[in-house]
C-alpha cells in the first residue's frame, strides 16, 4: 500500500529528500511540504517540472503551524523531519505532534541522500548557522586553487524564486545575480566566491547541479548552509565549531550529527572567545569522535576606515539568518564597534519598518543589531528605510556584500570584513595540500 508522507522542510533539505528518494519511489505519496524558518516559503507549490510524472500538479508548500492538521485531513502515514538549525527538544516536539495524530516521524539517515561525485569532493560544514562555515569554504577554494586545481563551489540551497527556473544556477560574473533576481541572503554566498575567480553552483536539483559542475572542476567543495549534513559524499568532510556557543554542537540537529561525522574540526573564532569555552567545544569532539583532527582557527576582524568608528553612534548591520535562527546576539559588526571604539551601538528598534518589525517579533532576542534582511524586494526596500530612519553616526555594515550596492545608504557606511586565519598547526591548508597534492 502507498504511504502518505508529509516531508517538512526551510525549502532546502526537504527538496533534496524529496529528489533523491521520494520522487520516483512508487511506496510513497508526498501529500504536501510544510515550511518554516524563510519568510512567504508557505502557500508556493514544489513545481510539477521538478516533482516528476507522479506529481503533474505539483506539490503544495503549507505552514510548519498547520502540521497536525495536514496529517489528520490527509490521513498521513509518515512525516520526514527535513531541515536544520533546530534544538534537539524542539525536533522532538514536532515529533510528538506527529506521533500523537497518527503519523510515523523519521529522519533520513545522513549518508543516505549523499550524491556520489565523479570529482573529489571537500565538505564545509557547521554544527550552527554563524560559525563561519562560508569563510572557511572560501580558504578551502583559495588553498585549492593556490595548488593549480579548478575548484567549483556548489552552495547549499536557497530557493526563494521561482523554483522550476531555479532548479540549476550557475554564478561567474556580477550580471548573474541580477538574472537569477539574487536575494541578499544569496548574494552573500555566492558574491565573495565570485570575487575570488570561482564559479559557484545552487539550486534546487542538486543531482542535476553535480551534473554540469563536474564537466569543469577538479575538486568540488560543497558549501553547507545551517548547520545541514552534506548533499554529497566527501572525500574530506570538514565541520566548523563556534565556542561561543560552546555546548551547541551537543544540543542541535544536525549539528551533533555533523559533530560525529567529520574528518576536521575546525573551532573558530578562538581569537575573540573564551579559553574556557574552547576547552569545551575541543573536550565536547574529542567525546564524540575521537578521530577527528581537530584545529584553532580565528575569524580576522578588518574594517575600512577604523578612525571612522571611534568615538561614534553605529548602528551595526549584520547577517541575517546568524542573528535569526541562529540566534546569535553579536556578530562580526558588534566585534568591530567593540574593537574600534565606538561610542554607542544604537538600537534599531525604534524604527523599524515593515517587515523588519515581523522579523524582531519572531526573533525577540536579537538584540541591538539589525539583521541584513532581504529575502525579497520589498524586505530589501524595508532594511534600507530603516537604515535611514536610524539616529546613528555610522553604519557599520558586516554582511559579506557591499550592501551599498543594492540599497542608497544615506550616512556613512564602514565596511567591515571577516575572513579565515590560521592560528596554529596543525592547518587546514597543511590538511588539504596532504589529502589532495
Amino acid at each position: 500500500m502507498t504511504e502518505k508522507v508529509i516531508i517538512m522542510g526551510a525549502a532546502g533539505r526537504d527538496f533534496h529528500n524529496f529528489n533523491v528518494y521520494f520522487r520516483d519511489n512508487e511506496r510513497y505519496d508526498v501529500v504536501c511540504f510544510t515550511a518554516t524558518q524563510i519568510p512567504d516559503i508557505d502557500g508556493r507549490k514544489y513545481p510539477a517540472e521538478l516533482a516528476g510524472e507522479a506529481y503533474p500538479k505539483g506539490i503544495p508548500i503549507f505552514g510548519d503551524d498547520l502540521l497536525e492538521e495536514l496529517i489528520l485531513q490527509n490521513g498521513v502515514d509518515l512525516v520526514v523531519f527535513s531541515y536544520s538549525d533546530i534544538t534537539h527538544t524542539e525536533v522532538m516536539h514536532k515529533a510528538s505532534i506527529a506521533t500523537a495524530a497518527g503519523a510515523d516521524f523519521m529522519i533520513v539517515g545522513a549518508p543516505y541522500t549523499m550524491i556520489e561525485s565523479e570529482k573529489p569532493v571537500v565538505s564545509v560544514c557547521a554544527v550552527r548557522t554563524g560559525c563561519g562555515k562560508s569563510q572557511t569554504s572560501r580558504e578551502v577554494v583559495r588553498v585549492l586553487q593556490d595548488m593549480g586545481k579548478r575548484v567549483v563551489t556548489i552552495r547549499h540551497p536557497m530557493p526563494y524564486g521561482d523554483l522550476a527556473k531555479q532548479a540549476v544556477q550557475r554564478f561567474e560574473k556580477y550580471e548573474d545575480f541580477d538574472a537569477h533576481n539574487c536575494t541578499i541572503e544569496e548574494r552573500e554566498e555566492y558574491e565573495p566566491v565570485i570575487e575570488m575567480g570561482a564559479v559557484i553552483y545552487a539550486g534546487v536539483d542538486y543531482g542535476a547541479i553535480l551534473e554540469e559542475a563536474q564537466k569543469e572542476a577538479d575538486i568540488i567543495v560543497w558549501d553547507g548552509g545551517n548547520n545541514d549534513t552534506p548533499f554529497y559524499k566527501p572525500d574530506l568532510n570538514v565541520v566548523v565549531f563556534d565556542p561561543h556557543r560552546a555546548g551547541h554542537e551537543m544540543t542541535y540537529h544536525p549539528g551533533e550529527t555533523n559533530m560525529r561525522m567529520c574528518d576536521v574540526a575546525v573551532i573558530n573564532k578562538v581569537d575573540s572567545a573564551k579559553p574556557e569555552d574552547v576547552d569545551t567545544v575541543r573536550k565536547n569532539i574529542k567525546k564524540a569522535n575521537p578521530n577527528a583532527l581537530i584545529i584553532e582557527a580565528e575569524s580576522e576582524v578588518a574594517v575600512d576606515d577604523a578612525q571612522a568608528i571611534k568615538g561614534k553612534r553605529v548602528l551595526v548591520v549584520e547577517d541575517g539568518p546568524t542573528l535569526t535562527h541562529g540566534e546569535m546576539q553579536f556578530g562580526a559588526g558588534v566585534i568591530a564597534a567593540q574593537r574600534f571604539g565606538a561610542a554607542e551601538m544604537v538600537d534599531p528598534r525604534p524604527y523599524l519598518v515593515g517587515s523588519l518589525e515581523e522579523t524582531f517579533d519572531t526573533y525577540p532576542d536579537i538584540g541591538d543589531v539589525l539583521p541584513a534582511m532581504g529575502y525579497s524586494e520589498q524586505q530589501v526596500r524595508d532594511l534600507e528605510a530603516t537604515i535611514n530612519g536610524t539616529d546613528c553616526d555610522v553604519v557599520l555594515s558586516a554582511t559579506p556584500i557591499d550592501i551599498a550596492g543594492l540599497i542608497s545608504v544615506e550616512k556613512p557606511l564602514v565596511r567591515v570584513r571577516y575572513g579565515y586565519k590560521n592560528r596554529m598547526h596543525p592547518t587546514l591548508e597543511g590538511v588539504l595540500r596532504d589529502h589532495f597534492g
